[in-house]
């Protein structure tokens, strides 16, 4: 089981193919091309609202996405997003996007949708129990275990038991580029006590620095330690494996944001001014066959 390439409507969307067996279930992760959008002279399907963008465009992208997903009759649930651990629960759609992180629901045809650049987006899906949820896990909500704390949601409102999940980690920046500071390294490894898995070598500043010696540099003078590389999808991926999710249900895709930028939007190889990815999960209402 993979990946694949969903065309419609000059649309490219990526599905996961185990989620796309179930007939119940629509979901998807935009990329890039086909939208409305001009962003410096490139026409791209931006599904953020943006200070470069045209609120009519984006609603007309979004418009062209359901459309591909064959999602018109949905209503589109998208968080206003705070890099939190704030689960909504929703039973209708809201008045006014809520504040938070993560989505679930186990109501037919509410489309839940999180929006990233380089950020995880992570599509979870209770078969059993008919359940589904939306996250968005950059650093902070990682380190804040907002993927467990979602599934946690569906356990108290759903019955929903780990190992029925699926779970579908979409493109996101990969551990080859996603560098950050050593205090958030140090955060992680205070944390979680794996956390050396998910960086390339975990330094915390707090190391002896070898270069102090060799130009006797005074102590407090010398070169701060430099970034390491963090690998979201990694730590993301073991956080669903101690929520008890089996590794075979885990889905993760191996496209980087920042390496393909051709196909999808990165925040910080594009210096902020960029699109916005979204990915979004939803319970289709199946008709009933009526008695013959």
């Amino acid at each position: 089981m993979g990946w694949t390439e969903h065309k419609a409507g000059g649309l490219q969307i990526l599905q996961a193919d185990a989620l796309t067996k179930t007939p119940w279930l629509v979901h998807g992760f935009s990329t890039r091309p086909g939208g409305v959008s001009d962003l410096a002279g490139e026409k791209v399907l931006n599904l953020g609202f943006a200070e470069w963008d045209t609120r009519e465009n984006v609603l007309e992208n979004r418009r062209r996405f359901q459309s591909a997903l064959s999602a018109n009759n949905f209503d589109l649930i998208a968080l206003k997003q705070i890099h939190s651990d704030v689960v909504h629960l929703f039973e209708d759609s809201p008045a006014e996007p809520c504040r938070g992180d993560a989505s679930t629901t186990n109501r037919p045809g509410l489309l839940l949708a999180i929006q990233t650049a380089d950020c995880v987006p992570i599509l979870l899906v209770d078969l059993k129990k008919r359940a589904v949820a939306a996250v968005h896990a950059g650093w902070r909500g990682t380190l804040q275990r907002i993927v467990a704390k979602a599934i946690g949601k569906m356990q108290m409102q759903f019955g929903t038991k780990p190992a029925d999940l699926l779970a579908a980690i979409g493109p996101s920046i990969g551990g080859c580029c996603y560098e950050v500071g050593t205090e958030v390294a140090s955060e992680f490894r205070s944390q979680f006590p794996n956390a050396s898995d998910w960086f390339d070598e975990l330094r915390t500043g707090d190391e002896p620095n070898p270069l102090q010696w060799l130009n006797m540099a005074p102590p407090g003078h010398q070169p701060p330690p430099k970034n390491v590389l963090l690998d979201l999808r990694k730590a993301n991926r073991a956080q669903l494996l101690d929520a008890g999710l089996r590794a075979q249900d885990i889905l993760v895709s191996d496209l980087c944001t920042a390496c393909h930028r051709d196909l999808l939007f990165s925040y910080r190889k594009e210096a902020g001014t960029t699109g916005r990815l979204m990915s979004v999960i939803g319970i289709r209402v199946l008709e009933r066959s009526s008695p013959k």
